[in-house]
């Protein structure tokens, strides 16, 4: 396990990885999530072996610290992701990112080009203030005391049991930051700072999520968007062999 501090107050940003060549992929997790749970089946599969990769987990989530007074909006979480990967010795990564992490990644692309050399994106939120189904809406719609007093744990109650499995390990007050964060979005929002990035671009969108909002436009800005057949929101569970492909580049 690798640590790096994120806040100038001594938290710690930690990641495992595995050895290989540059550049290195660096999976980032959603909402509630942590990286190595949702992605090392992908890394380890034959199709993307021989490449360096990191699994990071945001502060707040999984191995990392959880400071009280950390404000964790998605520049927040950029600026941590950003620490690890100057840590790491890492420049022009693949950042493969899910969800909220996606959100992320665009950010950090956007602020620290040199750190970015492609994005293999799954259902990020692109846009502010999303639907109230939305994992993150319903989070948000409670106050930070309250979830952190009780609503945490309705919350888990509710959910499926693979994200209540990581979720319960996230700090309740960092999870609720989290999703006010994921909620506000970033300015200019990530939408606008996807369709403006340079880098290789890939958008993957799970079929039985209903259509991408606004794929056109996307697709005009040069970000390829692919709908994987048999798949929802967590489409490397749902459907790993698309995932790989989209991941090594093949689509």
């Amino acid at each position: 396990m690798e640590e790096a501090e994120f806040d100038g107050r001594g938290s710690r940003i930690r990641w495992t990885q595995t050895p290989g060549e540059e550049p290195a992929r660096v999976y980032v997790h959603g909402l509630g999530a942590m990286s190595s749970v949702y992605h090392a089946h992908i890394a380890s599969r034959p199709e993307l072996a021989g490449r360096r990769s990191l699994f990071v987990d945001l502060p707040g989530h999984g191995l990392s610290d959880r400071p009280q007074d950390f404000g964790y909006t998605l520049d927040d979480h950029a600026g941590a992701l950003a620490a690890a990967l100057d840590a790491a010795g890492v420049t022009g990564a693949e950042l493969i990112a899910h969800s909220m992490g996606g959100s992320v990644a665009v950010v950090l692309a956007h602020r620290r080009p040199d750190l970015v050399s492609r994005l293999a994106l799954t259902e990020a939120n692109l846009d502010a203030f999303p639907p109230p189904t939305a994992g993150s809406s319903g989070i948000a719609s409670h106050t930070e005391d309250d979830f952190v007093n009780g609503g945490h744990a309705r919350v888990l109650d509710g959910v499926g049991p693979l994200w209540a499995a990581t979720m319960r390990l996230a700090d309740p007050r960092a999870l609720h930051r989290s999703a006010v964060g994921l909620r506000h979005g970033s300015r200019p929002v990530m939408r606008t700072l996807l369709e403006g990035l340079s880098v290789d671009r890939v958008y993957l969108q799970g079929a039985l999520s209903g259509d991408l909002d606004g794929r056109e436009a996307l697709e005009a800005a040069g970000v390829r968007v692919v709908t994987v057949p048999d798949a929802g929101h967590n489409v490397m569970f749902d459907n790993p062999d698309a995932f790989t492909e989209a991941v090594a580049g093949a689509v």
